[in-house]
């Protein structure tokens, strides 16, 4: 008990960390979201290899975060079997999944497996910043131009709700379909050398900004479920320490009585 107790604050106070720097992430992805659906929005011919899906369906890229340790509930297991879902359907389809798996429990869990690792990260959660997602974005980027065959990029994690409530998900990295030709405008702004080439070039800070949100949204998550579950077992732990008491005083109640009956039945027999 004193030991989950001690794990509880633990997670308690890095949860307070990890969910500042959660919220603090959102503004940077929703404006350079912004601005790539503005300027997707200007042409209704608009392309760029980032936007439109490939032809062929052989292989994707999955980015899995989970966490670096354990006795967090199910925050792990949750992340790893819809990872495991997507994985095992292309597979069925004769695809070739790759994944980047972010944590030590999604490490070990892919190194086991038969299954490419683009590259692996643990224990970057906790000090993750923006640069280490420009040099995941960069990895997953030039994997994509270069490999035709790559259809999509994904990422696994787990999104922060609640400090009682967080929500295993996928999302879709590239193509980005939606924002291709949405609702074409006219806008005062003009992008030299074009549209595509100033779209092209905020992409990798766009896949940035996304990898390292999720990173600390998963971070968030996980002290937020770590916290939960250490609470759930320091009650748990002081129920049972209640009720091994309790049995304890009946026994040595019974033991005291049993005693007692004893020396005055000797006494009655001596009489």
């Amino acid at each position: 008990m004193q030991i989950t107790k001690a794990m509880e604050l633990v997670a308690s106070s890095k949860f307070r960390k990890a969910k500042d720097r959660a919220e603090a992430v959102r503004p940077f992805f929703e404006q350079t979201y912004k601005l790539m659906a503005e300027i997707a929005a200007e042409d209704p011919y608009f392309n760029s290899q980032f936007v439109h899906k490939r032809t062929e369906n052989e292989a994707m890229i999955l980015v899995v975060i989970a966490g670096d340790r354990g006795l967090a509930g199910g925050f792990n297991s949750n992340v790893l079997k819809i990872a495991q879902a997507k994985i095992d359907e292309l597979k069925a389809k004769g695809g070739n999944p790759v994944v980047m798996p972010i944590g030590q429990k999604a490490v070990d869990y892919f190194e086991h497996r038969e299954v490419k690792i683009l590259k692996a990260y643990d224990h970057v959660a906790e000090h993750a910043n923006i640069y280490l997602g420009i040099q995941m974005a960069e990895e997953i980027l030039d994997a994509y131009k270069r490999h035709t065959s790559i259809q999509n990029v994904e990422i696994v994690f787990t999104n922060y709700v609640s400090p009682i409530s967080q929500v295993a998900q996928s999302m879709q990295v590239i193509p980005l379909t939606n924002l291709a030709g949405n609702h074409p405008r006219k806008c005062a702004v003009e992008y030299e050398p074009s549209p595509e080439a100033v779209f092209d070039k905020l992409v990798p800070q766009y896949v940035a900004g996304l990898l390292y949100g999720a990173i600390v949204e998963s971070f968030a998550s996980e002290q937020a479920a770590r916290r939960t579950a250490m609470e759930n077992a320091t009650d748990n732990a002081t129920e049972m320490i209640e009720n091994l008491s309790l049995q304890y005083n009946r026994a040595r109640q019974g033991a005291i009585t049993q005693e007692l009956t004893e020396i005055v039945g000797g006494a009655n027999a001596l009489e």
